[in-house]
């Protein structure tokens, strides 16, 4: 069921107090089958939505609409609110609409709902190829430590300096292509810890300490950029085919940087990678839709090196 449209649903349950399917599917523009599945979706998750048969049957929350959504428990509303968070924060629209179901919710809940929606983003850029495969065990516990505003210690395994136990103020979990990120305060101010190097974890009874105005979108931009700045290990020059404009974001994504259009209207731009070998592979297939400008003598000899494996192979 998708975010938008369980948020829709929601509000469309408290303003009318009893729908049919076929109101539903008038009001969310689906099928009757659709909103059938989504009302029955809605209740085996948790939430509060039972239906009655008959005459002047239908689907309603569980103690009417006038209760502003109360029928939500804590536990309910935070897991709603983790569902819908990373999907919502995609477009403006659907935060609007999470700001309203905020509204709707009791004065109580109001907090842990807002927390739970800040509390997780997901980035869909990989860091070049890397992708994870199922989450790591410890990401339950530290999503309600975040919700819940706990600081936690952490046996934390790492070939850098930062190995080793330690206690940490969880401020948001990010994940990108599968891999979970915990952006934590520590003593050396904001870091990133991969999750799935987390050897044990312990939730603690202290509050979190957020640096101010701290806002975990622009703090995972920073360290988006930081670590891309780090990766690049050349910086090439290059006229484009138009054509290939897509292609080009796809593969190289934050490392392109477009300058404009030459005469003949190709894309001028500038493409960085972390080895010649990595970036010579990345084009080799582009053929003359791509025409470097004075590139370096090491990515020169990389791609003779795979022409001529080439040619030896299939020539």
């Amino acid at each position: 069921m998708r975010a938008d449209r369980l948020i829709a649903l929601l509000l469309f349950l408290q303003q009318k107090g009893r729908v049919t399917a076929a109101q539903v599917a008038e009001e969310l523009e689906v099928s009757k089958r659709t909103a059938r599945r989504d009302l029955e979706a809605l209740a085996m998750s948790g939430v509060p939505v039972y239906s009655t048969h008959g005459r002047g049957g239908g689907w309603q929350l569980l103690g009417g609409a006038s209760t502003d959504l109360t029928g939500l428990s804590a536990d309910e509303a935070r897991a709603l609110f983790l569902a819908v968070g990373p999907t919502a924060t995609s477009t403006p629209e659907l935060q609007q609409a999470l700001r309203k179901l905020t509204g709707a919710l009791p004065e109580t809940f109001r907090p842990d709902a807002t927390a739970a929606t800040a509390a997780i983003r997901i980035d869909p850029a990989a860091w070049g190829r890397t992708a994870g495969t199922r989450d790591p065990r410890h990401l339950d516990e530290l999503t309600h430590a975040v919700v819940a505003g706990r600081q936690v210690w952490m046996d934390y395994d790492s070939a850098r300096r930062t190995k080793g136990p330690r206690t940490v103020h969880p401020l948001g979990l990010v994940t990108k292509r599968n891999i979970w990120y915990l952006v934590a305060n520590t003593d050396d101010g904001v870091r990133t810890f991969r999750v799935g190097r987390i050897r044990e974890l312990r939730q603690l009874d202290e509050p979190v300490a957020r640096p101010p105005d701290f806002d975990l979108d622009e703090a995972w931009a920073e360290i988006v950029a930081e670590v891309e700045k780090q990766r690049i290990g050349l910086r090439v020059r290059a006229h484009v085919h138009p054509s290939f404009t897509a292609p080009l974001h796809w593969v190289f994504g934050a490392n392109c940087e477009v300058h404009g259009e030459t005469d003949d209207g190709w894309i001028d731009c500038s493409i960085g990678d972390a080895s010649h070998r990595s970036f010579a592979a990345q084009i080799a297939g582009w053929g003359n839709h791509i025409r470097l400008l004075d590139p370096p003598d090491q990515v020169v000899e990389e791609l003779r090196r795979i022409t001529a494996e080439l040619n030896e192979t299939w020539g």
